[in-house]
C-alpha cells in the first residue's frame, strides 16, 4: 500500500522559564502587558503532524509521500526525513515565507506561553493531489491531516474524484473548520482519527452523532491516553485494547501521530485492528519516553517484548516478520 500523508510540516522552537510567569503579571494591569523572560535553554525540535506521521512509517519501511509546503529553510529538515525512509519531493517549497513555527516558552509549573506561525502552510491549498499520485505511479490511501484549512478539503475533494482512501486526521483543526468543511472531510473516509475530547467535539462542530458519524466512515479510531484506544465501526462491537506502560514521561507531544503512523503501517500490511493498533501503541509509548517526536528510536526486540507483554503472544508473533526492518 502506498500511503501519502498531507498536513503541516513545521520547526517547534521550545524554551524554558525557571520561574513563574504569574509573578510577572500585575493583576489590574492586564491591558496593557509587555514583559519578557530570560529562559535557561532553547530546544530546536522538527515536528508537523504530517512530518511526525510521516517519520514513524517511514522508520517501519513504508517509503510514506509527504505533501505539504515549507520555506527555503526546509532544506536539512527534508534530508533528515530522507535519511528516514520519507518520499519528500512533493513538498511544496514556498519563494516567501518561512516553514510552519511553534514558539513555547514553558515555566516552572508547566504553564506554557506559545505562538504559531503558519507560514509556507498556507500554499499547502496549490498542491494537486493528482500531481503527486501521477508522480509515484499511484497512491492507495491519503492522510488527511491538520494543514491549511483550504488544502484540507481540497485535498479530500480530490481523492474522492481520484478514488484514493482516505484517513480523516483533523484533530488540531477541529476549532478552525467550519461545518461545511468538516461535513466534507467526514463524507466517507476509509479512516476517522480523534482523541476523546476531539470525539465529542467532531460531534458539536459537524452537527452529526455518533451514530451518524459512524454511518459515514470505515473505521473510527480513538486514542484514548492512558486508557488505550477504542476502534469502531457501525454495525460490530467495539475494540477496546489497553495503552503500553511507560517509564519517566518526559514529553507527550508527538504520541498521537506515532500511534497513527504504527496503525497505519499494520493495515497497510493488511493487518487486522487487533494487530495494527497494539503497534500504534508500542510507538506511541516509546514516543512518550523520548524528548522530541522524531528522536526515538525502534529496535525489533524491545519492541516485540513490549507488545508480547501488553498484548500476548499472538500478536507479538502477527506482528513479527513485519518488523524484519528494524535493527
Amino acid at each position: 500500500m502506498r500511503i501519502s500523508v498531507t498536513g503541516s510540516i513545521a520547526t517547534d522552537h521550545l524554551m524554558t522559564f525557571p520561574g513563574l510567569f504569574g509573578e510577572q503579571l500585575i493583576a489590574d494591569r492586564l491591558d496593557k502587558v509587555s514583559l519578557s523572560f530570560l529562559v535557561d535553554d532553547l530546544e530546536v525540535r522538527n515536528g508537523g503532524v504530517a512530518a511526525n506521521i510521516a517519520f514513524g512509517l517511514g522508520r517501519l519501511g513504508l517509503a510514506p509521500v509527504l505533501v505539504g509546503a515549507a520555506g527555503a529553510d526546509f532544506a536539512d529538515y527534508q534530508i533528515w526525513l530522507k535519511e528516514h525512509g520519507v518520499d519528500t519531493d512533493s513538498v511544496r517549497i514556498s519563494a516567501t515565507r518561512h516553514t510552519a513555527r511553534f514558539v513555547c516558552v514553558t515555566d516552572a509549573e508547566q504553564n506554557q506561553i506559545g505562538s504559531f506561525y503558519p507560514g509556507a502552510m498556507s500554499e499547502a491549498r496549490d498542491i494537486s493531489i493528482r500531481e503527486v499520485a501521477d508522480r509515484t505511479g499511484g497512491l492507495d490511501l491519503v492522510v488527511v491531516s491538520p494543514n491549511d484549512p483550504e488544502a484540507m478539503v481540497r485535498h479530500t475533494h480530490e481523492c474522492r474524484r481520484l478514488g484514493i482512501d482516505v484517513a480523516a486526521d483533523p484533530s488540531q483543526q477541529l476549532a478552525t473548520l467550519d461545518r461545511a468543511a468538516l461535513r466534507a472531510l467526514l463524507n466517507g473516509p476509509r479512516l476517522l482519527f480523534t482523541n476523546e475530547y476531539e470525539s465529542v467535539l467532531i460531534q458539536e462542530r459537524s452537527g452529526w452523532t455518533e451514530q451518524q458519524l459512524l454511518g459515514r466512515v470505515g473505521t473510527w479510531i480513538t486514542t484514548r491516553g492512558a486508557d488505550g484506544v477504542r476502534i469502531r465501526q457501525a454495525g460490530r462491537t467495539d475494540l477496546d485494547l489497553p495503552a503500553i506502560e511507560v517509564s519517566g514521561t518526559l514529553e507527550p507531544t508527538g504520541a498521537g501521530d506515532a500511534f497513527r503512523a504504527g496503525y497505519l503501517a499494520g493495515r497497510a500490511w493488511g493487518l487486522p485492528d487487533a494487530a495494527a493498533a497494539p503497534l500504534g501503541c508500542a510507538l506511541a509509548a516509546t514516543v512518550l519516553e523520548s524528548t522530541g517526536t522524531q528522536t526515538y528510536t525502534l529496535q525489533r526486540e524491545p519492541l516485540l517484548a513490549r507488545i508480547r507483554t501488553a498484548y500476548g503472544d499472538d500478536t507479538a508473533d502477527t506482528l513479527a516478520p513485519y518488523l524484519a526492518v528494524l535493527p
